[in-house]
């Protein structure tokens, strides 16, 4: 509990006890006729609980906005003194505080809740300086430094091990409760906890541009993207509460006009109605469903920037998949080479190991790692790289081409094809063919059941888009159970694809693109739901993305999908709740059959039983 939180709990319990010795001595007979000393005797429990409300409304008058549920307790209250109601003005005050002390609780628990299992924040950074550790801000630390990790400590940047082995602790960052390993050569990414060894990083961004720091800058944004039904409550709120502040007016006004006399009977009924009216269960409960689902979500390790994508998640239908490093592992490895007739092996492996030396692509990767020695660069030149073909190079002054059938079609070039399961690349010199390489990826563990899940929860249809060739994409799908397949992509081919799958939506029917690549990213601003992955994804598709999977694991698609169902499950409980109840009491008071007591129940009583409703969506994420 807050600071802020124990001084209202104070003034609650000292109001209280005041209030209670007042209304015995009331019961009892023995507080004094008159009346301006009783009204002096309960305005000092109804000042000591309501001061600040009262302070809020008047404020906000000021500033030109009158309607809101602190000048309804206001105008309410003050109508009881005026009706002599004295222990029911101080009582609902009282009670109107013990529900805003719980809404604060509520929100305190759902946003720690989000806070604990963000608790990634570096404090500081070992540099290494002649051989002494110093502690440095994680923001004045340069690219490229050397930092040291200790065991137990957070690791303050992302970077690379140049010594040291351990087990890293990543569950704060992917929800993932299994330590990973990392020695010399691997990646570790900031907010994960060294378990054991001393690790010896070199840092590779700097903390602005870290891992930590995006993660961060997600989840407080996140609260500030509104949900449609959020957006309904506000403007609800803003029309509903001047019309029932104007009606309260009026039933106070107009019966004893009409019917004569009564004056204090109606002005009690319209404090009532007053009372009544506060839409406090509704724009508190559906804010903190919201802020709960967010929550579970992240505790799976899936980063939701905002309830409004948390709500269109409930609704997709249709889930587009890029294939590498989603569906895949994205770790390509040269299987088999076959050079064309009189063309060796060693030949065609080195040839296309030197055209592809200066391509980040990771089938060019997988290239030069099959070759399995030094590339000596200097016998490259004019070394170029078409999207979705492949390179073009000169090596000892020849002209070499690496790529896909594309490219050796278009430059006019007979082949051979190979149709083993598998990306191809063929390779030429001078218009030579020299044969083809077969590269092989890896499906990742657990696809195959993540896409079961997803149709389970309601997902009818999965499609997958990739550049490679339609046997190999077929394979795969096959083997995963994907509806709809598209191959021989170019990057710019997977937009127009979305487009017309976007176009056979129906109604309130929402379309979903998960990618990890940056060119990915158009497609996953396109997509109503764009679904990257954060640990092995680049930081334009991160940026891109509504929804981040921290550890790439489709699996949690269908988890996150169950979460928002069940989220707005509870946020429509709490409308219909809270609007029946209200109608039902609104009506009663106006008739004068309903208390200030019944007010209360509607007005604070609803409330907590809503926050209560929307505080279960903290347990969706428990595994």
């Amino acid at each position: 509990m807050t600071q802020k939180q124990k001084k209202m709990l104070f003034r609650i319990i000292i109001s209280f006890i005041l209030l209670a010795a007042l209304m015995a001595e009331e019961h009892a007979g023995i507080l004094p006729e008159n009346v301006w000393v009783r009204m002096a005797l309960f305005l000092v429990p109804y000042l000591i609980i309501g001061y600040d409300i009262i302070m809020k409304a008047a404020k906000n008058i000021r500033n030109g906005q009158v309607f809101d549920e602190n000048f309804l307790m206001m105008i309410a209250t003050f109508g009881a003194f005026g009706a002599q109601e004295f222990s029911e003005a101080a009582a609902v005050m009282l009670f109107y505080q013990v529900g805003e002390l719980f809404q604060s609780y509520a929100v305190g628990k759902s946003r720690q809740s989000i806070a604990d299992m963000m608790d990634i924040c570096p404090e500081y950074a070992n540099i290494e300086v002649d051989g002494v550790l110093t502690k440095v801000e994680p923001d004045d630390v340069e690219t490229g430094s050397i930092i040291v990790v200790k065991a137990g400590e957070k690791v303050p940047l992302d970077g690379i091990v140049i010594e040291g082995d351990s087990l890293l602790d990543t569950a704060a960052l992917t929800g993932e409760s299994v330590p990973r390993h990392v020695g010399v050569n691997d990646e570790v990414y900031s907010g994960c906890v060294n378990g054991s060894g001393t690790l010896k990083i070199r840092t590779t961004k700097e903390y602005d541009d870290s891992t930590v720091a995006k993660i961060l800058e997600l989840v407080e944004n996140a609260s500030s993207k509104k949900a449609k039904v959020e957006n309904f409550i506000t403007k609800f709120a803003k029309y509903y509460t001047p019309i029932v502040t104007i009606s309260a007016v009026l039933l106070a006004i107009v019966p004893p006009l009409v019917l004569g006399g009564g004056w204090i009977g109606w002005m009690h009924r319209a404090c009532t109605f007053l009372v009544i009216s506060c839409p406090c269960a509704l724009v508190i409960s559906v804010p903190l469903g919201f802020f709960g689902g967010i929550g579970a979500a992240s505790k799976l390790g899936v980063l939701v920037k905002g309830g409004n994508y948390l709500e269109a998640v409930s609704e997709m239908t249709t889930i587009v998949f890029d294939k590498t490093g989603t569906l895949t592992k994205g770790e390509f490895k040269v299987s088999k080479l076959i050079p064309a007739q009189g063309v060796s092996k060693e030949h065609l492996i080195e040839t296309a190991a030197l055209a592809e030396g200066y391509s980040n692509h990771p089938i060019a990767a997988s290239i030069r790692a099959a070759y399995q020695k030094d590339i000596d660069m200097d016998r490259v030149e004019g070394a170029r790289e078409t999207a979705g073909h492949g390179v073009l190079a000169d090596v000892d002054g020849r002209q070499i081409m690496v790529g896909n059938e594309k490219l050796m079609n278009d430059n006019n070039i007979a082949i051979s094809c190979c149709n083993d399961t598998g990306t191809v690349c063929y390779a030429a010199e001078d218009g030579e063919y020299l044969g083809a390489i077969l590269i092989t990826d890896t499906i990742k563990d657990g696809v195959k059941d993540a896409i079961s899940a997803m149709k389970k929860v309601g997902v009818k249809k999965c499609v997958m888009l990739t550049g490679d060739r339609q046997e190999t994409a077929k394979a795969v799908a096959d083997e995963l159970g994907i509806d709809e397949v598209h191959a021989e992509l170019l990057p710019s081919d997977k937009v127009s694809i979305l487009e017309k799958l976007l176009e056979a939506q129906h109604g309130r029917e929402k379309l979903a693109f998960a990618g990890d690549g940056i060119n990915d990213a158009p497609v996953l601003t396109r997509a109503d739901i764009g679904f990257a992955m954060g640990s092995m994804g680049s930081d334009a598709a991160i940026e891109a993305a509504d929804i981040v999977l921290m550890d790439d694991d489709v699996g949690k698609i269908a988890k996150v999908v169950n979460i928002s169902r069940k989220t707005l499950k509870i946020v429509k409980q709490n409308i219909v709740f809270a609007l029946a109840v209200k109608a039902i009491v609104l009506v009663l008071g106006a008739l004068g059959i309903a208390s200030m007591w019944a007010a209360v129940f509607a007005d604070v009583g609803v409330a907590v039983l809503a926050i209560l409703n929307s505080m279960r969506t903290l347990r969706f994420g428990r595994k």
